[in-house]
């Protein structure tokens, strides 16, 4: 069913996106089925896509940019559709609903994060004329980024990062690691923020610059692959950087002033994300529903026992609340609202209750829901990891408290 809230210009935007899925990448998969259906056979020795996999990806950004998809969310500055928030909610989770967890040529590879790849907002804080010599290549697909912010000490707490800028003329010098960065071993460019003022940083005011680098400039390695629930690789990894030099002109915005810019997208990143685990969340639902119709126990389809009832009727309660909240915020979003407290509600709610689902309907299959056949301990490992990245559920509930004590229950 369509939300109300959604224009029917966005509507036919999402039957023109599941008409493409159909068109462009079903094929492609099941050209590639022996290749795609395992990890063994995805990455590599050393836990990377293998190059026929990052080839296949390629393809698919690419045919996806040319059909305006992968582009859509992108600012209008920078060539993008310029789609908002309820766009972001809809078309995420159209997607996932439709297509499921577990398909290394979907997500995120049709619609890309705003962090990670084609045109992110962050981008508009790079000089326009160096910016231009990057656009057509990161618009098409051809070249990929990557947003370097955490480190092995520093996640949640940004202000405790290691990484150092230090000026030097022209340039800077940056050194140190980044660590659970999604497309970091893959990306052609990498958008990494560094302490460029100690002080500043201590007092937690300041003292941050971001800065866009070429991975291929000396001193930027990649140091490994994080495969994480299970996988034999995976699209995280660690960077490092010993005597990195960087242009002035490649910085994002003003010097010390780096983390406003790393916030720049932050809404339809975290909305877009919540949209996804939603959407999968719809797509595990209607698994157990038609196989509680169909599997019998006792005589009679396990639908009619009670205790299956139960876990669908939970599972469907959890996701009508949270697409709910979802499209409550991406309205006030749209409006221009601050919804602070309300956006971390979804971010918390989204992730958990997708994961519940998932558990729930895992149950309702039984042992066949521990199969990998099925995908859905390929959803459950999706899911569950949601719930750390772009703010753990525990600094989500922190935001919601602390706006709630410092303005007041606005929502």
């Amino acid at each position: 069913m369509i939300p109300a809230q959604v224009p029917q210009d966005i509507v036919q935007v999402g039957e023109s996106l599941i008409r493409f899925v159909e068109r462009e990448v079903v094929p492609l998969e099941q050209e590639n089925r022996a290749l795609l259906a395992s990890d063994r056979t995805i990455f590599d020795e050393h836990g990377r896509f293998t190059d026929a996999v990052q080839a296949l990806r390629k393809t698919v950004r690419e045919r996806s940019a040319r059909e305006g998809f992968y582009t859509m969310f992108g600012p209008e500055e920078l060539g993008g559709g310029g789609l908002g928030p309820m766009a972001a909610v809809y078309l995420n989770g159209l997607l996932s609903s439709h297509c499921g967890p577990g398909r290394v040529l979907i997500h995120p590879v049709v619609i890309p994060s705003p962090f990670t790849n084609g045109l992110s907002p962050l981008l508009t804080s790079l000089r326009a004329d160096v910016r231009a010599r990057y656009l057509p290549a990161l618009a098409s697909g051809e070249k990929t980024l990557c947003f370097g912010l955490s480190e092995p000490n520093a996640g949640s707490d940004v202000f405790g990062m290691a990484t150092r800028a230090v000026r030097d003329g022209d340039h800077w010098i940056l050194n140190g690691s980044k660590q659970w960065i999604t497309n970091g071993p893959y990306a052609d460019y990498a958008m990494i923020f560094a302490v460029t003022d100690t002080e500043k940083a201590a007092k937690r005011s300041g003292g941050v610059t971001g800065f866009f680098v070429d991975t291929r400039s000396p001193g930027f390695s990649v140091v490994s692959t994080i495969p994480i629930m299970g996988q034999l690789g995976a699209e995280i990894g660690i960077l490092s950087f010993d005597g990195l030099r960087v242009p002035d002109d490649h910085r994002l915005g003003e010097v010390d002033k780096g983390l406003a810019v790393a916030m720049h997208g932050v809404n339809i990143g975290r909305l877009g994300l919540s949209a996804t685990c939603i959407g999968m969340a719809r797509w595990a639902l209607a698994q157990a529903v038609d196989y509680a119709k169909i599997r019998k126990t006792f005589g009679q389809p396990i639908g009619d026992h009670q205790a299956v009832q139960i876990l669908l009727a939970d599972s469907a309660a959890d996701i009508y609340g949270a697409e709910t909240m979802l499209l409550d915020c991406a309205a006030k979003l749209e409006r221009g609202e601050r919804a602070l407290a309300e956006l971390s509600m979804v971010k918390l709610r989204c992730t958990e209750a997708a994961n519940t689902v998932f558990d729930r309907c895992m149950q309702v299959h039984g042992g066949m829901g521990l199969t990998n056949e099925l995908r859905l301990e390929a959803g459950y490992r999706f899911t569950r990891s949601m719930r750390i990245p772009d703010g753990t559920s525990e600094i989500q509930r922190r935001t919601i408290a602390r706006e709630m004590l410092s303005r007041g229950i606005t929502f």
